[in-house]
């Protein structure tokens, strides 16, 4: 476990980024982290644990199931293509990590929903939460975007490094290219933001 820690470590520090810029929302207090490369953009903006309970109380969850998920560090998650050629990710080969902790996985959303149904919750609301989440898998042509919430299992007002990876090819079927970004430093909403 240890060397393929240390492997999957090694693999994500060779990996080249750009710089992540940070800004602030003046209205609200939020902030956002964006970086841009070979074509992506990936952005994270801070959402409150008030607004997390707020929208998923307003969707059918109880208090207790909608201060679950408002316990985890969530953001609006925004994947762009700005290149010239179409995209792919799949979530399942993003990783982020804190420091001194190995890499994780972010938790899926069949995870969330196995969770979603041992707590009782609806149907309905586990529908909602469902289609606010980022897909798991998504193909951008040259100009798409889409967004959707993820969340870390990190205490709130803590730091992240978010490893994200994208492939891309003329033809998705032929030839693909992985690469692989990183998100630096983005700081989770505590209960003040």
């Amino acid at each position: 476990m240890r060397r393929m820690t240390l492997t999957l470590l090694a693999v994500w520090s060779a990996a080249g980024h750009a710089a992540t810029d940070m800004s602030m929302d003046a209205e609200t207090g939020l902030a956002t982290w964006q970086t841009e490369s070979g074509g992506i953009q990936v952005r994270l903006t801070q959402i409150s644990p008030d607004q997390a309970r707020a929208f998923y109380q307003a969707r059918g969850f109880s208090p207790e199931a909608a201060e679950r998920y408002a316990g985890e560090c969530v953001f609006m998650t925004v994947v762009r293509n700005i290149g010239d050629t179409p995209i792919k990710y799949r979530l399942a080969d993003w990783r982020y990590e804190t420091a001194g902790q190995p890499p994780r996985v972010i938790r899926s959303k069949t995870e969330w929903d196995r969770l979603w149904k041992q707590q009782g919750v609806s149907e309905s609301a586990r529908i909602a939460f469902n289609w606010a989440q980022i897909p798991a898998s998504q193909v951008y042509e040259p100009g798409d975007w889409n967004q959707g919430m993820t969340s870390y299992s990190v205490p709130r007002g803590g730091y992240l490094d978010l490893h994200f990876v994208w492939r891309t090819a003329k033809d998705m079927n032929a030839g693909e290219k992985t690469h692989r970004g990183k998100l630096e430093q983005a700081r989770c909403a505590d209960e003040k933001s």
